[in-house]
């Protein structure tokens, strides 16, 4: 067992956070005059210009495979890099990837979808929420009836990271209701390509913080069969990957801002002063500095065991879980700390406190609750599929 990072790790873990430092972190307060003046945080301008920055230093499809272009880094440096990235919440990712999903494309789809999608030339999104079924997909309505070599898709999906903006969605439909019915959600639906072109219609949803998901409506939609992704009634373990790959990155992500809120308050606390002395001299503040800095460390950890485990091809689903509620839950209890440890300034838009506060809320509800997280944790135990103690 080998708990430190590899130079190379190391290496990259320093140049990424130098580019955060230098590149990114000076342009938040662009960011939020742009938010409450309600513009887009960045221009498309201003990201394209970062990625090609990010793709000169190197860092260019950092998970994507060789093959088409990437770095091939593994799930190990991408939780570090998701972590140096959400320092701040200047909204950027590196290019040059795609959904995990979409490399069950065929070879005819890979031309169409996947190149394109890795070169940034097409913009997608996955949609499987529905304003009924959101963690339960028992409760999926979204129909794909077939009509001759086409199908015909008919209902909503909801709160569609991306809906807004993308070429194309991956989507899930019923297209077998027996199989959908008899198996409590886990067959009987089929994930689809479907571009905007053929019909669907997206609309934003205004929400407490700055993401900005969106509502797609299929309203008799005609979707060639050969748009099929994956297999026929095989769309449940496609929806299973795509939201079990999300949910450790949560927790990667809650990380990343945990440590820089962190650093904020230290560094507050060091400067403000009552009766005549710095609160970090307080033992208020001395404990919530601490608390904090211990749930970061432990939450760390599940992130890395977690992206570890699926380097090894092995199935992380248990530990993604366990990632995924801590790491959400740690980083609600760092802002609010955070933000008490400030006091009122901390409350303004002064500061990105309390942006990171509404932000953070998000964590314990999207890509499966809290509860649907303790359910699966529970049933793994409860069942037997994980023991306790067991190293998984």
């Amino acid at each position: 067992m080998h708990l430190r990072l590899t130079d190379e790790q190391r290496m990259i873990q320093k140049t990424i956070r130098k580019f955060v430092e230098k590149e990114l972190i000076p342009l938040e307060n662009e960011v939020l005059r742009n938010e409450r003046e309600g513009r887009p945080s960045l221009s498309p301008e201003v990201i394209k210009e970062l990625q090609l920055k990010a793709k000169q230093a190197g860092f260019w499809g950092i998970n994507t495979p060789e093959e088409y272009g990437g770095a091939d880094l593994g799930q190990m440096m991408l939780a570090i890099v998701y972590m140096e990235i959400s320092k701040t919440f200047v909204p950027f990712t590196f290019g040059g990837f795609a959904d995990n999903i979409l490399f069950y494309a065929n070879e005819e789809q890979k031309k169409k979808y996947l190149i394109p999608t890795i070169n940034g030339e097409k913009k997608s999104c996955f949609a499987m929420t529905e304003p009924n079924a959101g963690s339960d997909t028992q409760n999926i309505r979204m129909t794909a009836v077939k009509d001759g070599s086409e199908y015909i898709l008919n209902g909503e999906k909801t709160f569609i990271t991306g809906g807004n903006e993308a070429d194309f969605v991956m989507v899930i439909a019923i297209t077998d209701k027996e199989k959908h019915q008899a198996t409590a959600g886990r067959s009987g639906v089929t994930c689809f390509i479907v571009d905007r072109e053929m019909g669907w219609k997206s609309e934003y949803i205004h929400t407490m913080g700055e993401w900005g998901p969106a509502g797609l409506v299929f309203d008799n939609v005609r979707v060639p069969e050969e748009n099929i992704l994956g297999e026929l009634n095989g769309g449940y373990n496609l929806g299973l990957e795509w939201i079990g790959f999300a949910r450790w990155i949560v927790g990667a992500r809650a990380v990343g801002a945990a440590e820089r809120l962190l650093q904020m308050a230290i560094d507050y606390s060091k400067e403000r002063e009552t009766f005549g002395k710095p609160i970090a001299e307080r033992q208020a503040i001395q404990w919530q500095i601490a608390d904090s800095a211990v749930e970061i460390e432990a939450a760390r950890w599940l992130v890395l065991n977690a992206a570890f485990t699926l380097d090894q091809g092995e199935d992380n689903r248990h530990l993604a879980s366990i990632a995924k509620l801590y790491g959400s839950n740690m980083g609600n209890k760092v802002v609010d700390r955070v933000l008490q440890i400030h006091g009122g300034i901390g409350y303004t838009r002064e500061l990105p406190i309390e942006r990171w506060y509404r932000e953070a809320r998000l964590w314990r509800i999207y890509d499966g609750t809290d509860e649907i997280q303790r359910l699966i944790i529970s049933r793994n135990l409860l069942k037997g599929h994980v023991k306790v103690g067991q190293f998984v």
